[in-house]
């Protein structure tokens, strides 16, 4: 994103891509987006950069409401396409002419579309541009090689801070209170990255209805707006809530990476390529807490976490599966900066040798996971980690793999600590080192139900929970390493050439 200077205001992505297609000197633009009015904004944004000290008028034309100025009057005899048409061809000042839902036109007349490749001639060098907008994408063989086509990305960070300032400046002329601070606009507009216009709007307005005033406190509201929105793909997840890497008990190697990445990953602007992070896959025995580390990643690097959900997109409830995937990646790149979990990543992500629409989706990814947006983080977790091909975990696609292993005496010590605190249970009054004992061989998942099955119990009987209903609980526990030993030992010998330790202690054998 390019930085502003007291004199000259950031430019937009969308504003910069016009801007570049006006100096190109191409006449004729075909942009698909549904958002009529961002798409005058960014025309009035292109325009003023282009056309530097006197900006060039955007006029506007639909089939309803015929040839509007930059001032609103209707002109006189431009209602009908045809007729439009001959109003651009016909004018002699520099503009820009935006015609809404033109395809329809297109599609509809010969006559149409030869005269709208008469204006390839009336416009070039003549400082007059010509930009269809539709929601849709039509564009007739005749003149597809005389245009150039665009598709309108989300809003990037620059165009949702110039929205924010117009909105907080309309709240507060109407009466209302809102927070002007560039501090808080921006802290907003990172929160609506992922959302058009009229989205971010409307999360603006719910909002306002909730706190009566926009500010930092407004943030739970947009993120319970954004949330709805986002998740109607059905393939993406907004996941909310915030899980602190101080609630991951153990795996000190893992969060002392984490740490190191999280200073390279905030200076990916002024960093080359090669050094940005790119992302971790964190594989082991279930239960372990390979989750509640991506969910601490995305609260550790203050960034909003994105879950694709691999059995959503091979649902076939959103078209083809190969296709459902890659649109949820393009719609993750517009939502940068963000961490990406892929969960259980070997059950939607196999080898190419597959072949079909898995392997076609695998080949995809790998090439996605070269060239994605620096602004995402991708944070994937495996169980079945003999299922991954090795074209996946080699160097270079993620920047490390981590084995989160059964935990420790002093890892289970510091889970049950964790468990026990977020319930509101002093862990002083129990012994933790009995509960340890006992508690051998145990994942993290264990020890959190022995806890609740404990509480639960306490509840029922109207008391408070004692030690001794930890330890009821805990002898009848049946741990995973018992029940499934051959399993788990086929996952640590095969993750120990493989993958680094994210415990510090070797990997059993």
């Amino acid at each position: 994103m390019e930085q502003a200077t007291e004199s000259t205001p950031a430019e937009s992505r969308a504003g910069k891509t016009l801007r570049e297609i006006f100096e190109s000197g191409r006449p004729l633009t075909y942009i698909r987006s549904a958002e009529e009015q961002r798409v005058s904004r960014v025309l009035r944004e292109a325009g003023q950069r282009f056309f530097n000290s006197t900006p060039a008028p955007v006029w506007t034309w639909s089939v309803t409401e015929g040839m509007r100025g930059a001032d609103g009057e209707v002109q006189p005899g431009a209602q009908q396409p045809r007729e439009a048409l001959d109003f651009i061809a016909a004018h002699r000042d520099p503009a820009i002419f935006h015609l809404k839902d033109f395809h329809d036109a297109l599609r509809d007349s010969s006559a149409i579309r030869r005269r709208f490749r008469d204006l390839y001639d009336a416009c070039f060098d003549q400082r007059k541009f010509v930009v269809v907008s539709s929601p849709v994408r039509f564009i007739p063989e005749e003149v597809e090689r005389d245009l150039v086509y665009l598709e309108l990305q989300l809003p990037d960070l620059v165009e949702l801070i110039d929205f924010l300032r117009e909105e907080t400046a309309q709240i507060i002329a109407r009466g209302g209170a809102a927070d002007e601070s560039e501090d808080t606009i921006a802290q907003l507009a990172r929160t609506l990255q992922g959302l058009t216009l009229n989205e971010a709007r409307h999360a603006v307005r719910r909002a306002l209805s909730t706190t009566r005033h926009l500010g930092s406190d407004s943030l739970p509201a947009l993120l319970e707006e954004k949330r709805l929105l986002v998740n109607r793909s059905g393939v993406v997840e907004f996941v909310t809530g915030k899980t602190e890497i101080g609630q991951v008990g153990g795996l000190e190697i893992l969060k002392q990476w984490l740490i190191e990445r999280k200073k390279l990953f905030e200076l990916r602007d002024r960093l080359s390529t090669d050094i940005v992070p790119k992302g971790v896959l964190v594989m082991g025995i279930p239960g372990c807490g390979k989750s509640l580390c991506v969910k601490a990643i995305g609260s550790y690097f203050d960034l909003p976490l994105y879950r694709i959900d691999m059995i959503e997109v091979f649902s076939g409830r959103h078209g083809p599966p190969e296709g459902a995937f890659v649109q949820a990646c393009k719609m993750l790149e517009e939502m940068a900066p963000a961490v990406v979990w892929f969960d259980e990543i070997e059950m939607g992500i196999t080898s190419a040798e597959t072949g079909g629409e898995q392997g076609r989706i695998f080949a995809f990814f790998l090439t996605w996971m070269q060239e994605k947006a620096r602004g995402l983080f991708v944070a994937a977790t495996a169980n079945r980690i003999d299922l991954l091909p090795a074209e996946m975990i080699r160097k270079g696609r993620f920047d490390e793999v981590f084995f989160v292993d059964l935990p420790l005496d002093e890892e289970r010590s510091e889970i049950f600590k964790v468990h026990l605190s977020r319930r509101g249970v002093d862990p002083q009054r129990v012994n933790i080192a009995r509960l340890v004992a006992f508690a051998n061989g145990w994942t993290g998942a264990e020890i959190e139900q022995c806890v609740v099955s404990a509480l639960t119990r306490a509840r029922l009987e109207d008391r408070e929970m004692t030690e001794q209903d930890l330890v009821n609980i805990a002898s009848d526990i049946v741990p995973l390493s018992r029940t499934m030993k051959e399993q788990i030992n086929h996952i640590r010998g095969w993750a120990s050439e493989r993958a680094l330790r994210a415990s510090r202690r070797p990997i059993a054998r």
